[in-house]
């Protein structure tokens, strides 16, 4: 009877707890998403009473990740995105190294092998999605310069991890026994075939999805049914994101965020936009939930000082590093700090390649423990962090012309 309504007591169970944990925290004064990851807490195996099921709550929250992406590739248009290229692209490159150079220098200090330490660095070294889009939106950063550079940072990092999920088992296997004779060049090539698969999708989507896209939501416009114009979106931001991963190698978000992009700039888009965000912002809440089913609060008495280090890496370092590239690249302090205090957390592209890592026996459960300790924590404190950010800078009124026609 469980087994068979397990969807179902799962699905209400997180909405549920969320409501009630969120609806606590807000009233003294902590963001919601504390009470989100409290819920998941309570739900999950790891406390006494109902136990929900993890796997099927991280496949609904993969959802809220789908309709955000989408929902942002309706708000930034490529223009936006180009305009940042010189920022966005080499500075994330940059921070995704570097960081995950830390967190490889800390397993190493944590005594655990090179392997699983540079998974466990990798892992750091990526900002969650929904996390960071949420505080651009929450503080209407997310049309401004510092919204477009964040946006551009997050695509690039999605294509380094999802570069990082294809690279890990082929170099697991090459250290077998089975794949000894592996060669480098075998590696080189997977990475070749996946990189032509993503710029394929790109293209598929910038070029035919553009006009295929507004032609069909125009179509079910026509129909003067609100019902079909809400679940044409749905359709389509979930079968393009599904289309990405199953046909093109590439991730969940990366597919709805071109989806979203194609119809940007339609006169339907604002109202696609509107449709979406009831849904988009239950199933962004579920991601939390799936965060705290999945933490072991057992860790932080079997290993305080590792999950201290960790989390220290996570929000000290990589806010350390983000802002130190901007403002090498001339980015203005306001921007410099936002970014770099939004990065400093990790979420749901970290759980997949720590559970890949696991799942290849490469990574224990500890080192997986403290990856979970690490994105519970610094979620939970981000929103704490963005509140030390200064406010924006004043922007300075445009001269009027004066009645003669002469700029005062």
């Amino acid at each position: 009877m469980e087994d068979k309504y397990a969807l179902i007591t799962t699905l209400v169970a997180a909405i549920v707890l969320a409501f009630v944990f969120g609806f606590i925290a807000q009233r003294f004064r902590f963001s919601p998403i504390v009470g989100y990851l409290l819920a998941g807490l309570f739900a999950g195996p790891y406390t006494p009473g109902y136990s929900g099921d993890v796997g099927l709550a991280l496949q609904l929250s993969e959802i809220g990740v789908i309709l955000l992406m989408f929902g942002v590739g309706l708000k930034i248009s490529i223009e936006d995105i180009w305009s940042v290229r010189w920022v966005a692209a080499p500075g994330s490159v940059v921070h995704t190294i570097t960081s995950a150079a830390l967190g490889f220098g800390g397993g190493l200090a944590l005594g655990l092998p090179w392997l699983e330490s540079l998974i466990l660095g990798v892992s750091l070294s990526i900002a969650s999605t929904i996390v960071f889009l949420r505080a651009l939106e929450d503080r209407k950063l997310l049309k401004t310069e510092t919204g477009r550079i964040g946006v551009s940072w997050l695509l690039v990092e999605d294509l380094l991890i999802v570069l990082a999920i294809v690279v890990l088992p082929a170099l697991v296997w090459a250290m077998s026994a089975e794949g000894a004779s592996l060669s480098p060049w075998r590696i080189v090539g997977a990475l070749g075939i996946t990189f032509a698969k993503i710029a394929g999708f790109v293209a598929l989507m910038l070029v035919v999805g553009a006009r295929l896209f507004p032609w069909l939501i125009i179509q079910i416009a026509h129909t003067k049914s609100r019902e079909l114009l809400s679940l044409g979106t749905l359709a389509l931001a979930l079968g393009v994101a599904w289309a990405a991963y199953f046909w093109f190698d590439a991730s969940f978000a990366l597919g709805a965020f071109l989806g979203g992009l194609a119809l940007n700039g339609t006169k339907f888009s604002h109202k696609v936009a509107e449709d979406s965000l009831p849904l988009r912002d239950t199933f962004a809440v579920l991601f939390f939930v799936a965060v705290g089913m999945l933490f072991d609060p057992g860790v932080l008495v079997r290993q305080p000082w590792a999950v201290a280090a960790i989390v220290a890496i996570v929000i000290a370092g990589k806010a350390g590093l983000a802002y130190v590239l901007m403002r090498l690249m001339k980015q203005p302090p306001y921007a410099s700090i936002i970014l770099a205090l939004g990065l400093a957390q990790i979420g749901e592209f970290s759980f997949v390649l720590a559970g890949l890592g696991l799942q290849l026996e490469v990574m224990s459960g500890e080192t997986y423990n403290l990856i979970l300790a690490a994105a519970m924590i610094s979620i939970a404190l981000n929103p704490f962090l963005l509140r030390l950010a200064p406010a924006p800078p004043a922007v300075k009124p445009t001269p009027q012309p004066a009645a003669g026609g002469s700029v005062v």
